[in-house]
């Protein structure tokens, strides 16, 4: 009896050492319009604390199809499962990079469009009241393509993109921000990876961009895992409230 007591607890040790616990997912944060990478400083300091390898892609803004691709490049230089994370334009740009990416285990949308194949963000945005966005634009920059590049008038920025954020910080947003074509906007979206993939969204309940009623509707339609609307954020939810998404990235990034 003794030595079979013994020869368990050697194979227990054994175990217990060989055991290796499963890596954790790479966390890619995909910006969107009028932002930058950025836009998830507070956020990679919150996941970088909890353990985790996080890249902040710079969203190139020119298309869904372009920016899709761009994204998905980046995914195949990555070893190990990813959860793609998009705010805003760049929900439809995770979720065109995701098609076919078999290491992508999750998707979050942060205050982000999660669009059907052939739709686009501008007919997300208009299919319930409530965006303000359109007046506040300042003068398109025409472009050699033809296309034109869109950015929010710098005195319109703080209020419209970030109102619950120290006017200070959106105001240096504002001169900092990115443009986005009018024909990403208006691009209907090639994939819906949401469709096959895990997904979990957070937004903002006056979110001026994008309707709140909106931002619930397709986080219904995706089947969301789980749907978190913060009272009183702005369409930066993850600037003015980094824990909240940070612990919803997390939970995404360690469910089965």
């Amino acid at each position: 009896m003794a030595r079979l007591a013994v020869a368990a607890g050697l194979y227990m040790t054994s175990s217990i050492a060989g055991h290796t616990e499963a890596p954790k997912p790479t966390i890619v944060l995909v910006h969107g319009a009028f932002a930058d990478s950025s836009s998830w400083n507070r956020v990679v300091i919150l996941l970088e604390k909890d353990g985790y390898s996080v890249k902040a892609v710079a969203n190139p803004l020119r298309g869904i199809k372009n920016d899709g691709e761009y994204v998905a490049g980046v995914i195949k230089t990555l070893k190990g499962p990813v959860v793609l994370v998009g705010h805003s334009y760049g929900g439809s740009v995770i979720s065109d990079a995701a098609a076919g990416a078999h290491n992508v285990k999750a998707l979050v949308f942060v205050a982000a469009f999660a669009p059907e194949k052939g739709e686009s963000a501008a007919e997300l945005s208009a299919k319930f009241p409530g965006s303000s966005l359109a007046p506040t634009l300042a003068e398109p920059v025409a472009l050699p393509s033809g296309a034109k590049d869109l950015y929010i008038e710098q005195s319109n920025f703080p209020n419209q993109f970030a109102a619950d954020v120290p006017v200070g910080t959106a105001r240096l947003m504002a001169v900092a921000q990115r443009p986005i074509t009018d024909a990403a906007l208006a691009e209907p979206a090639p994939e819906a990876a949401w469709k096959a993939i895990p997904s979990w969204f957070i937004y903002g309940d006056a979110d001026k961009n994008i309707p709140a009623k909106a931002l619930q509707w397709m986080a219904d339609r995706a089947k969301s895992r789980k749907t978190i609307a913060v009272q009183g954020a702005s369409h930066v939810v993850m600037i003015s409230h980094p824990g909240e998404v940070t612990k919803l990235i997390e939970e995404a990034a360690s469910a089965n």
